[in-house]
């Protein structure tokens, strides 16, 4: 499983360690994912967005893939990834899945909650579409639970004094701003001509401890944007304020029932590309 022993990253805010805390529930939705793939020879993939790797050496074990590539931005995912025994044909690289491009030589294009954190999806998918070969796939996973008060809440605290002033500008909360609706995704793969397509929304409950571990949740994701502004001091005032208000919204309860919502889209070439 990946690592948990990593320190936060000061410049991108990622720490693997608080992200890979619900591990077990994160995964899930990767081989959801997965297991929409057609069995077909897999040689050539890139993972875009593999975070600390570990799903990604997963991943080309269960498919057979020989030549394997590992993408992300974070410096501190790619030192835990760096951790990882060496294997012949697998490489992690620094990049930003947003403009990365390839020739139509990949067997397997697969995302994994990451597409949700850039813009443009049209054109960031089309990219990713046009490295997939003729008789290729593209699979992608992305979270669609902006509408969730872990997610507004966050928002409207930060809006406020003294977080309001730290941060100069409230950043938006990227997921809600940058996710399409399902059906989007659907037209999207057939103007790009998937010879076969699966789309769906799917809700994933996790039974939490207790309600405050959603805190513990977003902390490793939404709650990064204002981390990465805010001094350590103030980010944890940020905290305990937004989990005062969260317990308030959500009750108080153990175990507590966290319904999150995903998106995975899985598109085929036709072996005429």
């Amino acid at each position: 499983m990946p690592s948990t022993a990593d320190p936060p990253d000061a410049v991108d805010g990622w720490d693997p360690g608080q992200y890979e805390r619900f591990a077990a529930e994160r995964a899930q939705p990767f081989w959801d994912l997965a297991g929409l793939l057609d069995d077909r020879p897999i040689r050539r993939m890139v993972d875009l967005g593999c975070g600390t790797g570990s799903w990604t050496v997963a991943l080309a074990d269960r498919v057979g893939a020989t030549d394997v590539t590992g993408v992300d931005s974070s410096s501190a995912m790619l030192a835990a990834a760096a951790e990882l025994p060496a294997r012949p044909g697998l490489t992690f690289v620094h990049g930003d899945v947003s403009s990365w491009t390839s020739r139509p030589d990949h067997d397997l294009v697969f995302s994994n909650a990451a597409l949700q954190w850039v813009p443009d999806h049209v054109g960031v998918v089309t990219r990713w579409w046009a490295a997939v070969r003729p008789g290729g796939q593209l699979a992608v996973q992305i979270p669609s639970n902006a509408d969730h008060p872990s997610h507004r809440l966050a928002g409207r605290l930060a809006s406020e004094e003294p977080f309001r002033s730290a941060l100069g500008v409230v950043p938006p909360d990227q997921v809600a701003a940058n996710v399409l609706a399902p059906e989007q995704y659907a037209i999207l793969l057939d103007q790009l001509g998937a010879a076969r397509q699966h789309v769906r929304l799917q809700v994933y409950g996790h039974a939490l401890p207790r309600t405050s571990d959603v805190v513990e949740w977003v902390r490793g994701t939404t709650l990064t944007r204002f981390s990465r502004r805010m001094s350590p001091e103030l980010f944890e005032e940020f905290v305990a304020e937004y989990r005062r208000r969260l317990v308030a919204a959500l009750g108080d309860r153990s175990p507590y029932f966290y319904p999150f919502k995903r998106i995975l889209f899985w598109g085929a070439k036709g072996s005429g590309g």
